[in-house]
């Protein structure tokens, strides 16, 4: 079956960037990874995206776009666009592009979910046809609307060798998800809890830097045990999946009146154990934890991780491990979700989001 060349672009939680990231897919079991590229934000254009944020509480449906959201979503398309053009340049021509966009609202109680991004703009300027608005088909399937990435996942899975099973892939990102991989059946997915965005937010807030570069601040902190109980505690853990997070739902206030470096350490131990905990909701204990995402840079997430995984008997890899790039592996299956989107097959199951039968989704614009 002939390949599609698809590039993936990811603006994540941690509103750092645009990952970039080719694949050349059949959207099923074909894959071969190709180059990827990260174009970073800037301070000020993050600093937008954090008051969209804020702005998007006040949404009620999903083409809403009150206060200045019209505007950011137009300069996020275009800083887009200038990245695809870059990586054109550089790399070759692509047939499809997979547009994930800004989230900035998730609720799925509400069967809402809004990601900023001008889909048919981002066509037009590219001459690229472009897939987005992925998540919405799930929602009005009864999903969760998240995780996306699990589709993706399950593929890799299929191509590691001499990797035991059950796998579970750990994206790290502002918020931590998770995909559990059997021998056969679909997978298993769900967020499992903060990821790096409570790190982030403590330490701009408390230090006024964007986030804690290879854990630096809280290497010379201590692990406050009391505050991580205390976010234990939160009902999201012990509910089952599917179930997916926003990132406002959790805040800094348990961490309040800690040194900084305290508080960068004892948010990574959240992290890291909200991670672990999650493994009470999945069909059978994973034998390998696979670390991808920023916060698998973290070596206090990892460390923790590792302590609570050999408790269980399992083996925390990072994704490098296993000759996989942790960094640009949500793009990558936004580049692999955009085909499937566009063969109709499904990329979502009761499994993933808890829709009521496996569903694809996405809208397919030409240039």
């Amino acid at each position: 079956m002939a390949l599609t060349r698809a590039l993936g672009l990811m603006s994540g939680t941690s509103m750092d960037g645009i990952d970039l990231a080719l694949v050349d897919t059949d959207g099923d079991t074909a894959v071969s990874r190709g180059p990827a590229m990260f174009v970073a934000y800037d301070a000020v254009f993050r600093r937008r995206i954090e008051a969209g944020l804020e702005e998007a509480k006040s949404i009620d449906s999903r083409d809403e776009r009150p206060g200045d959201l019209a505007g950011l979503e137009h300069e996020l398309t275009m800083r887009h666009v200038s990245a695809v053009a870059a990586f054109v340049e550089k790399h070759g021509a692509v047939d499809l592009i997979g547009f994930h966009g800004q989230t900035v609202l998730h609720r799925p109680e509400r069967a809402l979910t809004v990601q900023l991004g001008d889909g048919a703009l981002l066509a037009r300027e590219t001459g690229i046809p472009v897939v987005y608005d992925m998540r919405a088909a799930d929602m009005e399937a009864g999903g969760q609307g998240a995780p996306l990435v699990p589709a993706y996942h399950a593929a890799l899975a299929a191509l590691l060798n001499g990797v035991e099973r059950p796998v579970c892939f750990v994206n790290v990102g502002g918020i931590s998800n998770i995909t559990f991989v059997a021998a056969d059946g679909p997978p298993v997915a769900f967020d499992s809890g903060p990821g790096n965005a409570l790190i982030d937010q403590w330490v701009s807030r408390e230090g006024g830097v964007p986030f804690d570069q290879n854990g630096m601040i809280a290497s010379e902190g201590g692990i406050v045990t009391g505050v991580v109980k205390r976010y234990l505690k939160n009902p999201f853990f012990e509910r089952t999946g599917p179930k997916s997070l926003d990132r406002n739902d959790f805040t800094l206030e348990l961490a309040a009146g800690l040194e900084l470096a305290d508080g960068a350490r004892t948010l990574a131990t959240v992290s890291a154990a909200a991670i672990v905990k999650a493994a009470q909701h999945l069909p059978s204990e994973p034998k390998v934890w696979i670390l991808c995402g920023g916060g698998r840079k973290n070596p206090h997430i990892v460390a923790d991780m590792r302590i609570e995984a050999e408790k269980r008997g399992a083996q925390v890899l990072l994704a490098e491990d296993v000759g996989l790039d942790g960094d640009s592996m949500e793009a990558e299956a936004w580049a692999y979700l955009a085909v499937r989107a566009k063969k109709r097959l499904p990329f979502t199951w009761p499994t993933t989001t808890g829709c009521r039968v496996p569903v694809t989704g996405g809208v397919l614009v030409s240039p």
